[in-house]
């Protein structure tokens, strides 16, 4: 008779303060309907008792019957929950189990004693470990077919005492049974963490990107807004003064801060779009756009920049422009992208202002965006005046991004 392997019952019953279902993500282990083991089990404790004889209240009879109870017991013990009984426990009640199916062959005069040992044996493969289970189904077949040898006596047939030695067998069935579900249970696990841990890189590149969106808008608007703002609450209190030049003036500012708004907005999209042009070709536009045509140089050997790169980098020199113009209107703007082995470096410069600056100080938060840019590609940001050399007194904003 075939050995069907047993669900464990912690499938359907979790350990105590032990979080199911959706609750923890954890998925079931395929198993064997539990309705076919237990058919399985009745069954063999119904063949059992319509079979093995004799079975009574006294002498031999009332052997039979307490040996048929222990291991019926013995066999419906398969059905406990894995965390439920510890292993030093399992081994126990197995040992019990297979002295006591060895007992009932040696006692009974026929019928079907051995399928307890059978089935006993398949459940030691299943609920122990290797090395113990295969001593302990050892242990089996050697009392199965030892008690068989010497109640049958030397004279009968080989077959019938040597298929005792067969009982222990079972074993290799459960053993294999029990490591595809541990493979089973490894792969479930091993799948539900990569589920786990590309929900966490999800999130985390969502929040990534609602900084970077972040700092955009503040890059594109809170400088403009700020100063056209600021332009029109000049306009407001110069009114009542009646010195309408000033009041015109006012608005003027106002106006050239919106079509500069416009003109950021417009680059802010491009830079944000997956398909723009390459760098160097972006920089040249964006420098055309601001008045500084053929201020951008370029030294090494031209590579294709991964987007998220070319994006800060636009950004970078979009914020970098908007403050020269700024803080230093009528200042020349140099601009220089230098691919080397290792790194690409981006570097502009502004000399002092010609025109008069705006009035106002930068809130500053320009400056900490491109850093945090920078920082997020792995690089190194530096600004501020040059202290020396040729280009000694101006404003220097250098971004070093690693290859």
């Amino acid at each position: 008779m075939p050995y069907l392997r047993p669900v464990p019952a912690d499938q359907s019953a979790p350990p105590a303060g032990a979080d199911t279902g959706q609750a923890t993500g954890e998925r079931p282990v395929p198993e064997q309907d539990p309705r076919v083991q237990w058919a399985a089990t009745l069954a063999v404790i119904i063949a059992g008792a319509l079979t093995i004889r004799p079975m009574g209240l006294s002498g031999q009879g009332l052997a039979v019957a307490v040996l048929f109870v222990v291991n019926a017991a013995s066999l419906l013990a398969r059905r406990l929950p894995e965390h439920r009984v510890p292993p030093r426990l399992a081994l126990v009640w197995l040992t019990l189990g297979v002295f006591a199916a060895a007992a009932l062959i040696g006692v009974s005069s026929s019928g079907t004693s051995y399928l307890f040992a059978f089935f006993l044996a398949g459940h030691i493969g299943y609920r122990l470990e290797t090395r113990p289970a295969l001593v302990l189904a050892g242990l089996c077949s050697l009392l199965c077919g030892a008690v068989l040898y010497l109640s049958l006596g030397p004279e009968q047939d080989p077959l019938a005492w040597t298929f005792g030695l067969a009982t222990g067998i079972p074993v290799l069935i459960g053993i294999v049974n029990r490591t595809q579900r541990r493979a089973v249970r490894a792969a479930i696990e091993a799948a539900g963490s990569a589920e786990r841990a590309a929900r966490a890189e999800a999130r985390t590149a969502v929040l990534t990107e609602r900084g970077r969106i972040a700092r955009d808008v503040h890059d594109v608007l809170a400088h403009s807004l700020a100063g056209i703002n600021m332009q029109l609450e000049l306009a407001d209190a110069l009114i009542d003064t009646g010195d309408l030049n000033k009041v015109r003036e006012a608005h003027e500012k106002a106006h050239d801060l919106v079509k500069e708004s416009l003109k950021q907005a417009q680059w802010t999209v491009h830079a944000l779009r997956e398909d723009t042009l390459p760098l160097p070709q972006s920089l040249a536009a964006m420098l055309a756009s601001s008045g500084h045509r053929d201020a951008l140089t370029v030294t090494g050997t031209e590579r294709r920049l991964p987007a998220k790169v070319v994006q800060n980098l636009l950004r970078i020199a979009q914020e970098a422009l908007t403050n020269a113009a700024r803080h230093a209107p009528g200042g020349a703007v140099d601009v220089e992208l230098t691919y080397a082995a290792a790194s690409t470096t981006l570097r502009i410069r502004n000399r002092p202002a010609t025109g008069e600056a705006g009035a106002g100080v930068g809130s500053g938060m320009g400056l900490i965006g491109m850093r945090e840019r920078v920082a997020l590609l792995g690089g190194t940001l530096t600004a501020g005046p040059v202290a020396e050399g040729p280009y000694q007194g101006d404003w220097q904003v250098e971004a070093v991004i690693p290859q």
